[in-house]
């Protein structure tokens, strides 16, 4: 698990495919690796990955097939920048909120304008995943923890400070910009709960109003 909150930014040094998939070595910059052991847990730009190996200036990485399909690693080149986070500890404070580094979908940059001394992001999330993206919710983007400033449709809205630009790669965001997007993790277990025993079946795969009703989450219109 991580907090969404980025230590250091690290580079794609080199790229193995490897029967069939892939093996990435992450040179690592300012990240302490002194309590990295092999088989620890990185989150590399929203994704969760093992260390296989420690060559001393970064780490080396197995990254599926599933992996490469569902997130923007399998788009990177050497010389890419990456966000990185060691998982947690029992001594590390929550600072963001709860992240699995289990990419959910990949989303897209829109456009982005200065406000004050921050900027305000807009990104396009896939339409599958927008009704989990509230209003002054959490989502994390890249690994990056944030709150969800507006939501209108798939797209919504970053407030982004200055600190934020500094130490992760969204100073090198550009409109079309492709990012991992992993929604509010309770937002998804949330909805399966709600599902019931409809859960195990295939065509019960979303919130619906009638579904909600059903468990007091929607009231009558009473003539108001």
């Amino acid at each position: 698990m991580f907090t969404g909150i980025i230590e250091a930014v690290g580079e794609i040094a080199a790229m193995q495919p490897s029967g069939g998939d892939m093996r990435l070595r992450i040179r690592t910059g300012k990240l302490d690796l002194g309590d990295v052991q092999l088989g620890d847990s990185i989150c590399t730009s929203g994704v969760c990955l093992t260390v296989t190996e420690l060559p001393g200036d970064g780490y080396w990485c197995d990254v599926s097939n599933e992996t490469l399909a569902f997130s923007t690693l399998g788009g990177l080149s050497v010389g890419s920048h990456v966000n990185l986070e060691k998982s947690l500890t029992p001594q590390s404070r929550l600072g963001g909120h709860i992240v699995s580094g289990h990419v959910d979908g990949v989303g897209e940059v829109v456009s982005f304008e200065e406000d004050g001394r921050s900027i305000r992001w807009v990104l396009r999330a896939p339409d599958n995943l927008a009704r989990y993206i509230a209003h002054k919710g959490s989502i994390c983007v890249d690994g990056t923890s944030l709150t969800v400033n507006a939501v209108q449709g798939a797209e919504f809205d970053l407030n982004i400070i200055p600190q934020t630009t500094q130490e992760t790669i969204f100073g090198q965001y550009k409109a079309g910009t492709r990012v991992n997007l992993e929604v509010d993790v309770i937002a998804r277990y949330l909805e399966r709960l709600l599902q019931g025993e409809q859960a195990a079946n295939p065509e019960a795969s979303s919130i619906t109003e009638s579904l909600l009703a059903e468990h007091g989450f929607l009231q009558g219109n009473e003539g108001h």
